[in-house]
């Protein structure tokens, strides 16, 4: 695609830059990015900023990392082909299914669903409204998730900055006017607050996200003119950047919310209730329509975003099955999920997210690492088809990390009491314990490519 001037636009101006970053941020802020800081501002107390500090490395630098990862690599597949091709299909097709009709897009609908639940008139069937909630939910989701490539002006010009501003105003509301004010750190947070903000982190979900996300981003960028590969990276990159700045901005800003709220509800038992609890002592009645609002929006662009990513990703991975089926599939199993209830949502999908989220992360450390080097030192090749240059190392990497996380995943769902080798190992006690394999995978791996290459 060229401009109207007949060049080809290699980068976009500010503001459709900010546009694009806007956008991607409001497909990645959803439900869990809202109600994990606040919790953690009560329950980190005085501890809150070292907290959010470590939960900023996870929540948004990994995800965004990721984002750069998959650009460099060109589709989340090519990034997974460096391992092996079967590995990438069965990886890459069980991470969507998680963070799409699975997990990510029926909680969607069922949390924002919670927050509207307080709006209902006084004797309403629960059942029945959330039913009707979430068809209505899913219908428009479907809808505009048709359209993949106007996103940009949906969440990047009117529900994005919408978001932004209630957040706002919930903020603001905190530090104009606290309702109470920080307890002591508690449980893990008093021990390790930075480690425990880290870990914290991972329950965005948005590492396997940002898998999915690069396409679509990537798609409203060419729309907007920029077709070559490599000004195409770039850019989904830098909106990458713009879409980290505002998620930190925003997690800062509830961090101190539940910073604020520590004496008020100090055994609050998610961010949800700390939010409510926040907007009514600041806005009385209307702080509950406000919270609700916020938590539609948020769950609705990320369910838009969603649908739309992962239809297409499946429309070219099965492509007898169009991308308007693979959308209506997806919308009409993740509505059916929806109405099953949350609590049994997160029981079958959790330990999967456990298992395949350490071998993301590693995916993502070897995209950055051999991205440069596809370009520069494998000519002859495009970087959809190059391999890393230390394929044995990664694949040693991988197998590591995900033979202690799959492990762990399924002892906790079979035999939660059961020990392993791996409860021994350094970071074990943080849901970390995958970290040191994978670098010793790592140190082997290289020393054997060495010597077989002298």
């Amino acid at each position: 695609m060229q401009s109207t001037s007949g060049k080809e636009v290699q980068g976009l101006g500010w503001h459709d830059g900010l546009t694009v970053g806007i956008t991607l941020f409001s497909m990645l802020f959803g439900a869990g990015n809202l109600i994990l800081c606040p919790l953690l501002g009560v329950q980190a107390g005085t501890a809150t900023p070292l907290a959010t500090l470590g939960f900023l490395v996870s929540g948004v630098g990994l995800p965004i990392a990721m984002i750069a990862s998959v650009s460099l690599a060109g589709s989340a597949r090519a990034l997974g082909d460096r391992i092996g091709k079967a590995f990438s299909l069965a990886f890459v097709t069980l991470a969507y299914l998680c963070i799409g009709p699975l997990l990510a897009i029926p909680r969607t609908a069922s949390t924002s669903f919670e927050m509207v639940t307080p709006l209902l008139p006084q004797g309403a069937d629960v059942s029945v409204a959330q039913l009707c909630y979430s068809i209505v939910f899913f219908v428009a989701a479907f809808a505009l998730a048709l359209h993949p490539t106007r996103l940009k002006s949906i969440m990047g010009k009117a529900t994005g900055p919408l978001l932004l501003g209630l957040i706002a105003v919930l903020v603001v509301g905190s530090v104009v006017a606290p309702a109470g004010g920080a307890g002591a750190p508690k449980g893990v947070y008093a021990a390790a607050p930075v480690a425990a903000g880290f870990q914290t982190g991972y329950q965005t979900l948005d590492l396997l996200a940002a898998l999915a996300f690069g396409i679509v981003i990537a798609m409203n960028v060419q729309s907007l003119g920029v077709s070559e590969p490599r000004a195409v990276a770039a850019q989904v990159s830098r909106s990458g950047l713009v879409a980290g700045a505002l998620m930190a901005l925003v997690y800062w800003g509830l961090s101190y919310v539940g910073y604020t709220m520590g004496s008020v509800v100090p055994d609050a038992g998610n961010g949800a209730q700390v939010i409510s609890a926040a907007a009514t002592s600041t806005l009385g009645a209307a702080g509950t329509l406000l919270v609700a609002v916020i938590f539609v929006l948020a769950c609705f662009n990320v369910c838009v975003g969603l649908v739309s990513s992962i239809s297409q990703y499946f429309s070219q991975a099965f492509p007898r099955v169009s991308y308007r089926w693979w959308a209506i599939i997806i919308s009409v199993v993740s509505c059916a999920i929806a109405n099953v209830g949350l609590t049994a949502i997160l029981a079958w999908s959790v330990p999967i997210l456990n298992a395949i989220y350490p071998m993301g992360i590693c995916l993502m450390v070897m995209g950055l690492v051999e991205g440069s080097g596809d370009r520069a030192g494998q000519e002859g090749q495009t970087k959809h088809a190059a391999r890393p240059r230390r394929q044995l190392m990664w694949r040693l990497v991988v197998l590591a990390a995900g033979a202690v996380s799959v492990s762990e995943s399924v002892r906790n769902v079979l035999c939660p009491a059961a020990w392993l080798p791996s409860d021994a190992l350094p970071l074990a006690g943080l849901g970390m314990a995958w970290v040191v394999p994978a670098v010793v995978a790592a140190v082997v791996g290289l020393a054997c490519e060495r010597a077989m290459t002298d």
